[in-house]
């Protein structure tokens, strides 16, 4: 009969889960979260004071245009997260080195992939999203001198899914200040002091891209140590990539699907008038702040519930668990409480225009119920990535955007704008029922070879 033990590697990892152990890996998310929104400020404030439009137009259009394309392996980082927790908690101190040269390969392939075919990306790209002539060749401009970052970028991912994994998120805070500030220190320099425009903007994005990767190349360096990095025939071995095909493939999917959700209630709110459109506009920003406050809650469940179960401790797990759940269930209803109270004044700082802000008050009660309603699909999905039950998430989200589709286009034909963020916010409750039902699943998964 098998029985469980713990290897002499492990024990770190499977000490206690404390409060204090949660909030230590969660906290640098949370403030590396907050720097983000401060860079796209500084971006479009910088060319704003050359006094024309068309490079405002045109670093906002590239910057989306390839966060966009980037997107695509933000898999990468969730993936990496959950392989590399689930390999230390067994102790298998080879194999997280081996996981991240993977990743890195996959993300260097891709990045010169993108280069190499920029011409056409960029060329469709603007075919799904024309702009006017001068918008569409700064943007060029921009994407060009950008797109040699890409393999940077896209390693970034990786490299934050190790450090989230090995509860070292405060280099993922430390990459962060540096890709940031960097960035805004010499967008300031280029395009202010040196008047580069538009192109000064690109170029201080990818200095600062690239150091930020080799700071987290840095920051890993304990995965490069003692050779197992380029053990080629475990780096290289079928089953292992056969394993973390199926997990990225998986979550690329479910990202895309939920992305779909997305993209679907803008569509919908374009269809209901200007000022509806932009006081909806207004109002999503509400959803990145949660998204950014939850994020960190979620990593936190991505690597103590990954480390559990690699060493298959139930116990550990379903506390793993619990914890960074109630923390997140803690800081929902704090925001929860923040837009009560200071949602008027958020939507006045965001806006003038006197009918917008009218329009946005009118929905503001439902963001106002958002953390509390998505902090449930919120942390389960750190709990699945963490297990890498990454087939769960997959078909649970294709079953909720289904769910989702018929509820919107009900909803919004009967209660139009209201009934469109009632939507909304049914897909969190069909996204945190469906992925309840199959945790228990996941905790019996600790207790088994599989």
């Amino acid at each position: 009969m098998f029985q469980w033990r713990v290897p002499a590697v492990v024990t770190p990892v499977l000490r206690e889960i404390t409060h204090r152990r949660v909030l230590a890996i969660a906290l640098p998310i949370v403030l590396s979260n907050a720097t983000v929104p401060i860079l796209g400020a500084v971006d479009t404030g910088v060319v704003g004071q050359l006094g024309e439009a068309a490079p405002i137009g045109a670093v906002g259009i590239g910057a989306i245009i390839l966060t966009a394309i980037y997107w695509i392996f933000g898999f990468l980082r969730m993936g990496t997260a959950g392989l590399v927790a689930q390999a230390r908690g067994g102790g298998e101190v080879a194999e997280t080195g081996a996981l991240l040269t993977r990743a890195l390969m996959i993300a260097g392939a891709a990045g010169l992939t993108f280069i190499i075919l920029q011409g056409p990306i960029f060329a469709g790209a603007f075919m799904l999203a024309p702009a006017s002539d001068e918008v569409e060749r700064l943007a060029q401009n921009y994407m060009a001198i950008r797109i040699w970052s890409s393999p940077a970028i896209i390693s970034v991912y990786a490299l934050t899914g190790w450090l989230v994994a090995m509860e070292r998120t405060r280099g993922v805070l430390a990459i962060q200040l540096t890709m940031n500030g960097l960035n805004i220190v010499l967008d300031l320099w280029f395009v202010l002091g040196l008047g580069w425009g538009v192109e000064g903007v690109a170029i201080a994005t990818l200095i600062a891209e690239w150091s930020g990767a080799l700071l987290g190349i840095w920051l890993c360096r304990a995965a490069f140590t003692g050779g197992q990095w380029h053990q080629w025939a475990r780096v290289f071995d079928p089953a292992r990539l056969k394993r973390m095909a199926a997990v990225n493939t998986d979550i690329m999917i479910r990202s895309v699907l939920l992305q779909v959700a997305f993209v679907s209630f803008l569509f919908y709110a374009s269809h209901l008038g200007d000022v509806t459109l932009a006081a909806n506009q207004i109002l999503l920003q509400f959803l990145h702040i949660i998204a950014y406050g939850m994020d960190g809650f979620a990593f936190a469940a991505e690597a103590l519930v990954g480390s559990a179960l690699g060493a298959r401790n139930r116990v550990l797990l379903r506390r793993g668990a619990l914890l960074t759940s109630v923390w997140g269930g803690i800081v929902a209803l704090v925001m929860t409480l923040g837009f009560l109270f200071f949602g008027g004044t958020i939507i006045d700082f965001m806006t003038t225009a006197p009918e917008v802000r009218e329009e946005a008050r009118e929905f503001l009660g439902w963001l106002v119920i958002a953390p509390i309603a998505g902090v449930a699909s919120w942390m389960l999905d750190g709990i699945f990535i963490g297990a890498t039950r990454t087939r769960d998430m997959r078909n649970c989200m294709i079953i909720s955007v289904i769910m989702y589709g018929v509820t919107v286009v009900l909803f919004v034909n009967w209660f139009g704008n209201a009934g469109l963020w009632a939507a909304l916010m049914m897909f969190n409750f069909y996204r945190a029922v469906t992925l309840a039902s199959r945790y228990p699943a996941l905790e019996r998964a600790a207790e088994r070879i599989e």
